[in-house]
């Protein structure tokens, strides 16, 4: 059996990488298929996509979120690189994939609805901030790293430079294995600022290796109301075995959009340009597992459309820390074992034969906020072969582990969904 490596990237440039280490240049072999920048894509079928990536987002969340530490993955690229691997994908494994995915829509309208909506985000905070004082940025990327020589099915790579402007790079895994890695974990590096280092570990790829799918998502952006550095201070954060630290803590009051239920205080941060935002989410002391356990997209939706503006008196800790796991189980939970399965996998949309299959997954998120804002970047590896009467403040201290989530306001499309249990944690 070959094996495909899908790559996932959230975090992104439009640059080829920077020559490191001693990575080979790829020559690219572009299908004659241009990408579609006027998708005709109903409403109804973009509000289908979103609704089955925000499902998938938290059905994958509960799968990752079972060891106990500080958690950030992008479930935005995570379905990017994974509906241009469902593409190729059929007979029981492209069921499979789209139970598992919660692609709901029928291939001929999935990927021209994920067109629609990476074109659509390509447009947002077009004259705003990052938190660095350069532009905001969410860019948005897709490539593929091929074998040369290696004959994957017309038809395949058209679907992928129509709907994802993924032009395939020429790379000999074969003989060049080393290289190769260095030449895609280059690419990564680039794509997220620097911020994703050697995704790809030594002795992930070999000579069965055929393919790498690559999506690169890199987020900056300054808050709309930035915290005023000079009333940060320490304060103790409660963490959930009942110690206490002490760590930086921002303040500020303002009208934000909020809401309150049965176990939790929310609050919305706008992005500048109010096209994006953090809904920071803070379980009642003592209810965080049991408010985690009942998280999903149906209740963030719930949550959110009973926000309204409210003066917010709010505290919360500065973080910056990386994730980095395998999401080869979480699938496998989900419904994608058969992908995984050298006997059972058929992506026969690829090359025309059933000799290809998913061998792992991988993935590295990293996040930092402070005052100034937020920068997101997340990189995944699969190797395949708000108006109301003037009311007093409302007190919202993050002073205890919290859930957060950075979404996309016109869409209502979650981009990078986390949690913080510890934030001094690296």
């Amino acid at each position: 059996m070959e094996k495909i490596i899908l790559l996932a990237v959230a975090a992104i440039l439009l640059t080829l990488p920077a020559c490191a280490g001693r990575p080979v240049s790829a020559d690219v072999a572009m299908s004659d298929k241009p990408r579609d920048t006027s998708p005709a894509v109903g409403r109804g079928d973009m509000e289908t996509l979103v609704r089955g990536n925000n499902a998938f987002a938290f059905n994958l969340y509960h799968k990752l979120a079972q060891k106990d530490d500080n958690l950030f993955f992008s479930p935005y690229s995570i379905s990017e690189a994974l509906a241009m691997t469902y593409a190729g994908a059929r007979g029981d494994t492209e069921k499979a994939l789209a139970k598992a995915l919660n692609f709901i829509l029928p291939q001929d309208r999935l990927h021209p609805a994920f067109n629609s909506l990476d074109l659509q985000l390509r447009q947002r905070g077009q004259e705003a901030k990052g938190k660095d004082g350069k532009g905001f940025r969410l860019n948005i990327v897709n490539a593929l790293w091929g074998q040369k020589g290696f004959d994957f099915l017309p038809a395949f790579l058209d679907t992928l430079a129509q709907n994802y402007g993924a032009g395939l790079r020429l790379v000999d895994f074969i003989n060049q294995t080393e290289q190769s890695r260095l030449t895609i974990n280059n690419w990564v590096s680039d794509q997220t600022e620097g911020r994703i280092k050697d995704l790809i570990p030594p002795g992930a790829l070999d000579q069965a290796t055929r393919l790498v799918l690559t999506n690169a998502v890199y987020f900056n952006a300054a808050w709309q109301y930035p915290f005023d550095k000079n009333a940060t201070s320490d304060a103790p954060f409660h963490l959930l075995d009942g110690k206490d630290i002490t760590i930086p803590m921002m303040r500020q009051t303002k009208s934000f959009n909020y809401a309150e239920g049965e176990g939790y205080q929310a609050v919305e941060l706008p992005y500048d340009g109010r096209e994006l935002s953090m809904v920071v989410l803070l379980p009642r002391s003592g209810q965080f597992n049991a408010f985690e356990e009942k998280l999903d997209a149906d209740r963030i939706q719930n949550i959110i459309g009973q926000m309204s503006h409210r003066e917010v008196a709010l505290t919360m800790p500065r973080f910056t820390y990386e994730s980095s796991f395998s999401l080869r189980g979480a699938l496998t939970d989900l419904g994608m074992g058969m992908a995984f399965d050298p006997a059972l996998a058929d992506f026969s949309g690829m090359d025309g034969r059933r000799d290809l299959f998913i061998q792992d997954a991988l993935h590295k998120a990293f996040v930092a906020v402070d005052e100034a804002g937020t920068e997101a970047a997340a990189a995944t590896a699969v190797i395949i072969g708000l108006t109301s009467v003037p009311q007093p403040p409302v007190e919202m201290k993050v002073d205890r582990p919290f859930i957060f989530l950075i979404r996309d306001l016109p869409t209502g499309s979650i981009i990078f969904v986390g949690r913080v249990l510890n934030p001094v944690a690296k």
